[in-house]
């Protein structure tokens, strides 16, 4: 497991070297080694629970995500965004496995939503016909940082916020703006997001 976050450590920043000259073959290679290797951090922390089978299921879901990002155009955005949705789910399905999602709802469940809200506000006038997808995913990955909170596990928790901040990123650099400081903030947040959450399982 060491070994793996190790290399998807390395990978991601050879990725960000690669936005940083726009070297396109070499950002392809190094975003699926990274994301392979936070999968495999799932696959070798796998101790045969329901957990780590719904948390592998996510992880797997967002590696397949971030390949259909390494596509240009609204079709390969739209369907990584569905397979983030799915690993969302699987992560929220995840956590249920643990704790009862009616034991979910406090007060730590209301910053989550407050940034949210504010998020998809001042997203809104940029997203056009994307208005309904981009809710129903604000939604979904809100609820999963609500549920990991909620989960007892530090670092699903501390994984999922930092998710939720890449995500942030990633819809800054779609729809309101392209800029380099979204991905060098983004990426990093991502990577080490998946790596803690795939850590969750041990």
């Amino acid at each position: 497991m060491i070994t793996a976050t190790i290399l998807c450590a390395y990978a991601c920043a050879v990725l960000l070297f690669a936005e940083l000259r726009a070297i396109p073959r070499l950002r392809i290679v190094a975003k699926v080694a990274a994301s392979f290797d936070f999968v495999a951090v799932g696959i070798l922390a796998h101790d045969g629970s329901p957990y780590a089978t719904w948390i592998l299921a996510g992880l797997v879901c967002g590696a397949l995500g971030d390949v259909c990002l390494l596509g240009a155009g609204r079709r390969w955005f739209t369907s990584g965004l569905v397979a983030f949705l799915f690993g969302h789910l699987a992560y929220i399905v995840a956590v249920a496995q643990v704790v009862a999602p009616g034991d979910w709802i406090g007060l730590g469940a209301i910053l989550p939503i407050a940034v949210a809200a504010v998020a998809f506000v001042q997203l809104r006038r940029h997203l056009g016909g994307m208005t309904i997808p981009v809710l129903a995913y604000v939604c979904v990955i809100t609820t999963m940082v609500i549920a990991a909170r909620a989960s007892g596990n530090p670092r699903l928790a501390v994984g999922a916020v930092l998710f939720f901040l890449s995500d942030l990123a990633v819809a800054r650099q779609r729809f309101v703006g392209r800029s380099l400081t979204n991905k060098m903030v983004g990426l990093p947040a991502y990577y080490a997001g998946q790596l803690l959450i795939a850590w969750s399982i041990s």
